[in-house]
């Protein structure tokens, strides 16, 4: 039976879930990305990608909060990993903005059943750098990688894109979401978003959910199991439950279920 979120995500190939977590949630997720950025600076904060979060108990810990895994479920089944998390936090008035595009193009999975799930942290708002889709364009043909431009300039977060001639944005929406809301979408829908360049920090994390049926091509991919059983028909390997350690991890409400036994 098709539920209502079902049903408008197929419509649009996006909905949105308001306070899918609670705001110290939200906050310990804003937290987080303050916590990373005093330890990799270096590194821009809209590019804190999986490898830097694999073996972080936080990110175990809320990836598997059985509230995002309850909505995910109702796409992809009992089964669950999340395959690959990304912050995507633009700072103030220098945050990156992120070129049309569509996820799939860029994946290694087969089949290409995944859900992601975009966590606001903070506030995004259109001043700072919300996500924009574009409605409809999940029935869209998903374009290669070969079929995109690239864009070295240094001020886009993927560094890629959907030429412009291929884009109608006259449609667009603007997803605004409070801390704790989060929106939901589909691989091939087309979407982005425009730098910030208000006073305030845009922080978002996306979770790419698959079914542990789908298979990850890429050499080295660590998923995290979440719910349910790896399939034993492909060659996923997953994630070790890491272990808190005060000296290496940010403290969180929880983190005594990551204590060694």
């Amino acid at each position: 039976m098709t539920t209502p979120l079902q049903q408008e995500y197929d419509e649009k190939g996006y909905v949105i879930v308001r306070n899918a977590v609670d705001a110290d949630l939200a906050r310990e997720t804003a937290e987080h990305v303050h916590w990373l950025a005093e330890r990799n600076p270096g590194v821009r904060p809209e590019k804190f990608g999986h490898n830097m979060l694999v073996t972080d108990p936080f990110m175990h810990r809320l990836v598997g909060d059985e509230r995002l895994v309850d909505i995910v479920e109702q796409f992809i089944g009992s089964d669950v990993a999340m395959w690959a998390a990304h912050y995507i936090a633009k700072p103030p008035k220098h945050g990156q903005k992120v070129l049309w595009h569509q996820d799939g193009s860029y994946w290694p999975l087969e089949p290409m059943e995944v859900t992601t799930i975009w966590l606001a942290a903070t506030a995004s708002t259109r001043e700072n750098g919300c996500l924009r889709v574009l409605p409809g364009t999940q029935n869209n043909r998903l374009l290669s990688r070969k079929e995109m431009i690239d864009v070295k300039d240094g001020k886009n977060v993927l560094g890629s894109g959907i030429h412009p001639s291929q884009i109608d944005d006259s449609h667009v929406v603007n997803l605004e979401l409070q801390p704790g809301d989060v929106s939901v979408h589909n691989p091939k829908i087309i979407h982005g978003s425009e730098a910030n360049t208000s006073d305030t920090w845009r922080i978002g994390l996306t979770l790419r959910y698959i079914p542990t049926s789908t298979r990850i091509k890429r050499e080295g991919d660590r998923p995290i199991l979440v719910r349910g059983q790896p399939d034993a028909s492909n060659k996923n390997i997953y994630a070790e439950r890491p272990v808190f350690d005060p000296a290496q991890h940010m403290s969180f409400r929880g983190q005594e279920d990551w204590m060694p036994a």
